[in-house]
């Protein structure tokens, strides 16, 4: 597929399971087949907010994620850190500088052993420039199992630029796709009484024009403040927006 060809199909995905199938074969074709996307828009300065709240697509493994993000060593990965710190790409041979510098911590060298132990070993980061202090967005390009990191380097020397490019894009398109992560997608009742809200419509309005009772806008309401696990209506619609799930077109 021509980079114009990938790109139309890539900008014109409808979800996101379209684009990721389709970005996960691209990148294998240069040689890094197994990806680890994340993003949040809920970063401080001590956290990254609620895990089930991040924005994650990988093609991994189970016993892979499992560990690395259900077991929370993501939070100790050295790549990881890089990411937060910096943007632009980065070739993983700078693990092998962090570990001959003596600079590691016992978290951080359990996370590459760990990595090690998957064939984990070889590939790049891109750290995405972020638009707001709170959010944060990076991939990991794993390279194909035996190849190493010498041979990943040569590729990125010819196709760095191109896939640095096709990520940017792909991370752009990511963020204005719905995406309703691990129990987090609402019914199309809850969304369209928090699409009312956003409009400045009160109860007695949306009951009206959604030709319910006041009692059951409110049932609506509730529900999709459980399902965003926030407190408030005006929270729900605000996460519901960032998620994509407010407004969207029916496929």
């Amino acid at each position: 597929m021509s980079r114009r060809d990938y790109l139309e199909q890539l900008t014109n995905a409808q979800s996101i399971e379209e684009l990721w199938t389709l970005h996960c074969d691209k990148m294998a074709s240069y040689g890094f087949d197994r990806l680890l996307y994340g993003f949040t828009r809920y970063r401080t300065t001590t956290s990254l907010g609620d895990p089930e709240d991040f924005v994650i697509l990988t093609n991994h493994s189970n016993a892979y994620t499992d560990v690395f993000m259900g077991q929370g060593l993501y939070f100790h990965a050295p790549m990881v850190k890089w990411a937060l710190e910096h943007e632009g790409d980065c070739s993983w041979r700078i693990l092998a500088e962090m570990t001959m510098s003596g600079t590691l911590t016992e978290s951080e060298k359990k996370v590459i052993q760990f990595n090690r132990s998957m064939g984990v070993t070889a590939g790049y980061s891109i750290s995405f420039k972020s638009i707001s202090p709170r959010t944060k967005g990076a991939i990991a390009l794993t390279a194909r199992t035996g190849m190493t990191q010498d041979e990943a380097d040569a590729i990125w020397a010819v196709h760095g630029r191109d896939i640095v490019i096709f990520n940017n894009v792909a991370h752009l398109k990511i963020l204005t796709l719905p995406y309703s992560g691990p129990s987090r997608e609402l019914t199309k009742r809850q969304r369209e009484a928090l699409q009312w809200v956003g409009d400045g419509k009160t109860t007695q309005d949306i009951a009206l024009l959604m030709g319910l009772t006041a009692a059951t806008v409110e049932k609506h309401l509730r529900l999709a403040r459980e399902t965003l696990n926030v407190e408030t209506t005006a929270q729900a619609v605000l996460k519901a927006a960032f998620l994509n799930q407010m407004f969207v077109l029916e496929f």
